[in-house]
């Protein structure tokens, strides 16, 4: 039977990170910007990318920098063939800025490695056209090419590439376990302020994905976040969301009682009399997270939409990472406190 957190072939990133839905773990979130050299492009002589001079002796036991993942590329349908390396740094590009803390990259390199690995053994491959990861280097999701990154960062790029390289090359080859299986490393850009359980958000419970304390996320200057819509608009989309429902005169009757998850995330939420999953509301209305208010405004005829952190909640808090290395702690105690129970070893 295929593992419920595989993803889907379309990671509608929805704002950096709405779940995906078949309820898989999608790739990560936000703060998004990724790319890739190409293979071996900051690697040392002799290694094994082929980059050094031949060898007579006896091969060695396949390293980290042995691997190619297969990505598919949501923006062009073509199917990526992707030295880890190059994944792994195009990934942490992608989801962090170079200029975060050491340790806080560091740390999002080893999930972004041993997400990746999770993955090869669990994604319905069928569905990814025979990937068993989704990104969009284009749109800087997921994953970017060495292309993509000179784009992005420009006049930087040399330095950029100089500075993350060496980071990811110190921990290529560790490896997040959870028993003796890579673990499912997922990770987002900032929580509500205690991370989210993997079942409430997608269908399966992992002992490691129950939720941390992640205070440190509500310090982030785009934590809070609010709009408005008007009765128009908001009554368009849940029209098209739940056609066969009919809405209420009174919008303030529109939305009703809500049941929260332990994390502060809205799990189900009445909505014309109905219970909806909040992780589809988060869709619906296109909302940064599932930790949300709705509030109707009689007098300016409008709905005020309020949400804390940003993205799907579970695993790794990548704003909480940063505040953590900020404070002393190492890639490997970053990753203890967002996966409790796992253990970090080297790929063999």
């Amino acid at each position: 039977m295929r593992n419920p957190l595989a993803p889907l072939a379309v990671f509608a990133l929805l704002s950096c990170a709405i779940p995906m839905l078949s309820m898989a773990v999608p790739p990560a979130e936000e703060p998004t910007a990724a790319a890739v050299p190409s293979a071996g492009a900051t690697a040392a002589p002799d290694q094994a990318d082929g980059s050094g001079p031949a060898s007579t002796a006896a091969p060695s036991q396949p390293t980290a920098a042995d691997e190619t993942f297969l990505v598919l590329d949501t923006g062009t349908g073509e199917v990526l063939t992707v030295p880890v390396r190059d994944y792994v740094l195009g990934s942490v590009a992608s989801e962090m800025p170079v200029t975060w803390p050491d340790e806080a990259l560091k740390a999002q390199a080893v999930a972004s490695h041993s997400y990746a690995l999770y993955q090869k053994q669990h994604a319905d491959r069928e569905t990814l056209s025979g990937a068993f990861l989704s990104a969009d280097p284009a749109r800087r999701e997921g994953f970017m090419t060495d292309e993509v990154l000179r784009s992005y960062w420009g006049e930087a790029y040399a330095e950029n590439i100089a500075r993350l390289g060496a980071l990811v090359d110190e921990v290529l080859d560790q490896v997040l376990y959870y028993g003796d299986e890579p673990a499912a490393a997922c990770y987002h850009a900032i929580s509500s302020g205690r991370t989210e359980a993997s079942q409430n958000v997608w269908t399966q419970s992992l002992p490691y994905l129950q939720g941390v304390d992640s205070a440190a996320d509500r310090t982030a200057a785009d934590c809070a976040v609010s709009f408005t819509l008007t009765r128009t608009q908001m009554e368009d989309l849940l029209t098209v969301a739940f056609p066969d429902w009919t809405l209420p005169a009174d919008p303030a009757e529109w939305f009703g009682a809500v049941q929260y998850t332990d994390a502060g995330y809205v799990y189900t939420q009445q909505v014309a009399g109905n219970p909806v999953r909040g992780t589809v509301l988060r869709r619906v209305l296109s909302l940064r997270s599932a930790c949300f208010t709705i509030a109707w405004q009689a007098e300016e005829q409008q709905f005020v939409l309020s949400t804390l952190g940003y993205g799907h909640g579970v695993g790794l808090s990548q704003y909480g990472a940063s505040a953590m290395a900020l404070a002393g702690s190492s890639w490997a105690d970053i990753l203890a406190h967002y996966f409790p129970g796992t253990r970090v070893a080297t790929l063999s």
